[in-house]
C-alpha cells in the first residue's frame, strides 16, 4: 500500500510541475505576441519602417565610408622625437652589421639566383631627388626581411644604414616585450597593431618616412602565405595608402621570390642552410593616373585604394608566374645537362673535377675557417657557370657538396686525413 501511494504521490507531483511549464510556456507566448503586435500596430510605425531602414543603410555605407577612409596628411617631423641620437648610433650599428651577417649567410651558406636585381639597386641610387621608394613583395617565411633583402643588395649599400630600408611588423611577433622592442627599433622596424586599421600610428611614421624621400618595405598581403607560397594572398589596403598619402609620387618596385619556405619553413627557429632561393625583381608600377584620379573629390576613398591594391596584386601574381616558369626550364636544363654527363664518362670526370676542393688535415688541428672558406668559393663557382640560351645552368648544390665529400674520400685513400659527415655532424677521417 505504502509503494502504491508513493507512486501516486510522484505522478501527481509530475503532473503538476508539467501544468507549470505549460502556463509558464503559454504566457510567454501571450507576452511576445503582444509586443510583436504593440510595435506593428498604427499607421505611423508600418510608414515610418521604410524610412527607418533607408536611414539605417545610409548611415552604414555612405556616412562609414566617407569618415573612415581618406587623406591623412603627415608631417616630415612627425617622429623626429622618437628618434633619439642614442636610436641613431645604434641604428648606424647594428643595421651594417646584421644586413652584412645575412648577406654572407645567403650567399655563402646557401645558393641565390636573382634576376634583376640591377632594378632594385638603380631605384635605390639613381631615383630622382625627394622620391621615396616603396617595395612590396610576397610573404613566405617569418625571416623574408632581412634575409632576402639583403641578398639583393651588395656589400657597399649594406653599410649605409640611413638609406637602408624601414619595415612594418605587427606588435604581438616583434614588439612583445621591452627587449625585443628594443631590438628591432634599432634594425628600422615599425610596429603597426593588427585590427587598427590603416590610420594608426605606425602607418603614420612610415609616411613621415617617405616624406623624407625614405625607403619603406611592406608586405602587401598582410600575413605569411598559408600554402608555401603556392599562390598570393589578397592584397590589402595598406600598401595603398603608403602610395596615395605620401607627399611626392613614390618610386614602387615588386619582387617576389620563392625556396624560403625551405629554408625557414613554419615553426623552425633558426634558417637552414643548403638551400637555393630565387628571386624575380619587376619593373616600376605606375600609379601616376590613380594620384590624378586623387584630385577628383567625387571618386570616393576606398575606390582608388581598391584600384592600387588590385594594380599590386596583379603584378606581383604575373611576377610569381614568371618566376614558377623559370624555375620550372631550369630544373628540366639540369635533369637534362646530368643525363646527358651520365651517358658520357669524360664529361662526368669534368663535372667531378670543376668541382673538386682539395682539402688537407694533418694532424689533430682542424682548420673550421679554412672548411668554410672552400665552401665558399664552390658557391662562387657554381654562380660563374656556363650560360646557355640565356638561362643560367647551376648545378644543384646538393651535388656540389656530395662532389666536394667524395673527393675528400678520395684523398683519404691517398694518405690523406680528410673530414666527413656521419650522422649531420663532422667527422675527421684519418689514414
Amino acid at each position: 500500500m505504502e509503494g502504491r501511494w508513493f507512486q501516486k504521490e510522484d505522478r501527481w507531483k509530475d503532473r503538476a510541475l508539467c501544468l507549470q511549464h505549460r502556463l509558464r510556456d503559454r504566457f510567454r507566448v501571450v507576452v511576445d505576441q503582444h509586443r510583436r503586435r504593440h510595435r506593428s500596430s498604427g499607421y505611423v510605425s508600418s510608414a515610418t519602417q521604410p524610412w527607418l531602414q533607408r536611414f539605417r543603410h545610409f548611415r552604414s555605407q555612405t556616412l562609414a565610408t566617407s569618415s573612415t577612409l581618406y587623406r591623412k596628411r603627415v608631417s616630415k617631423e612627425f617622429d623626429t622625437e622618437e628618434d633619439s641620437v642614442l636610436t641613431q648610433i645604434l641604428q648606424a650599428v647594428a643595421v651594417p652589421v646584421i644586413g652584412n651577417v645575412c648577406h654572407v649567410f645567403m650567399h655563402g651558406l646557401n645558393h641565390v639566383q636573382i634576376y634583376g636585381g640591377e632594378k632594385l639597386q638603380q631605384g635605390l641610387l639613381n631615383r630622382p631627388d625627394k622620391t621615396p621608394l616603396i617595395t612590396v613583395s610576397n610573404h613566405i617565411a617569418s625571416m623574408d626581411d632581412p634575409l632576402v633583402i639583403a641578398a639583393l643588395l651588395p656589400k657597399s649599400l649594406l653599410l649605409d644604414a640611413r638609406n637602408l630600408r624601414w619595415t612594418l611588423c605587427a606588435t604581438d611577433r616583434c614588439f612583445r616585450n621591452p627587449l625585443t622592442s628594443a631590438f628591432f627599433k634599432c634594425v628600422k622596424v615599425l610596429p603597426v597593431s593588427r585590427g587598427e586599421g590603416i590610420y594608426q600610428k605606425g602607418m603614420d611614421v612610415a609616411i613621415a618616412k617617405l616624406n623624407r624621400g625614405g625607403w619603406v618595405h611592406i608586405f602587401p598581403e598582410g600575413s605569411r602565405s598559408r600554402d608555401g607560397g603556392s599562390t598570393m594572398g589578397s592584397i590589402k589596403r595598406g600598401a595603398a595608402r603608403l602610395i596615395l598619402d605620401a607627399d611626392n609620387a613614390p618610386m614602387v618596385i615588386p619582387f617576389v621570390h620563392a625556396g624560403m619556405q625551405e629554408m625557414m619553413p613554419v615553426g623552425a627557429s633558426f634558417p637552414r642552410v643548403g638551400k637555393t632561393v630565387t628571386v624575380l625583381v619587376g619593373d616600376p608600377i605606375d600609379f601616376k593616373d590613380v594620384r590624378d584620379l586623387e584630385q577628383d573629390n567625387t571618386v570616393p576613398r576606398g575606390n582608388l585604394y581598391d584600384v592600387v591594391s588590385t594594380r599590386i596584386g596583379d603584378r606581383l601574381i604575373k611576377l610569381k608566374a614568371q618566376l614558377d616558369k623559370l624555375l620550372q626550364v631550369q630544373t628540366d636544363d639540369v635533369v637534362q645537362h646530368f643525363d646527358d654527363n651520365n651517358d658520357n664518362n669524360s664529361n662526368k670526370q669534368d663535372h667531378e673535377e670543376y668541382f673538386k676542393v682539395e682539402s688537407s688535415y694533418k694532424g689533430f688541428g682542424i682548420d673550421l675557417m679554412g672548411f668554410a672558406a672552400r665552401g665558399l668559393f664552390v658557391n662562387q663557382k657554381m654562380k660563374e657557370h656556363v650560360v646557355e640560351g640565356g638561362i643560367s645552368i647551376r648545378p644543384l648544390p646538393l651535388r656540389a657538396w656530395n662532389s666536394f665529400w667524395r673527393q675528400l674520400l678520395h684523398n683519404n685513400d691517398n694518405g690523406v686525413a680528410s673530414l666527413y659527415v656521419v650522422g649531420g655532424h663532422l667527422r675527421l677521417l684519418r689514414p
